[in-house]
């Protein structure tokens, strides 16, 4: 499965933006999907994560209640909805298709070529 992420951009803190990454074949349904980020220097880390069908999500805990990653298996795509965004949150953020809900990078063997996300104060 090829991705292709995008959606991103440079906001304000408070503001929001939503991530897209669209996947090519006929196979994305049966793929848990990821969302993780790399911050400059800093290693790859954990966003979110959803089941196959869309009933199963997991977050890390500094993005619970404000950001939401859901999926249409009808259009091949993965979305990342990211509200109340802080400067922290600023990273190159990259989506994932693999074999488990998991917070590992080690679950996903497909990754998206990363969209930046920029917020400033």
């Amino acid at each position: 499965v090829q991705l292709q992420a995008s959606g991103g951009g440079l906001v304000q803190a408070g503001d929001s933006l939503r991530l897209s990454c669209a996947a090519s074949g006929r196979t994305f349904s049966t793929y848990y999907m990821g969302w993780f980020r790399q911050a400059p220097g800093k290693e790859r880390e954990f966003v979110a994560a959803i089941s196959r069908g869309g009933t199963s999500t997991v977050y890390t805990d500094s993005v619970k209640g404000r950001f939401t990653i859901s999926r249409d298996n009808a259009k091949n795509t993965v979305y990342l909805q990211m509200n109340s965004l802080k400067p922290e949150d600023t990273a190159v953020y990259y989506c994932a298709a693999g074999s488990a809900l998991s917070r590992k990078l080690s679950a996903y063997g497909y990754w998206g070529q990363g969209t930046q996300v920029t917020v400033s104060s």
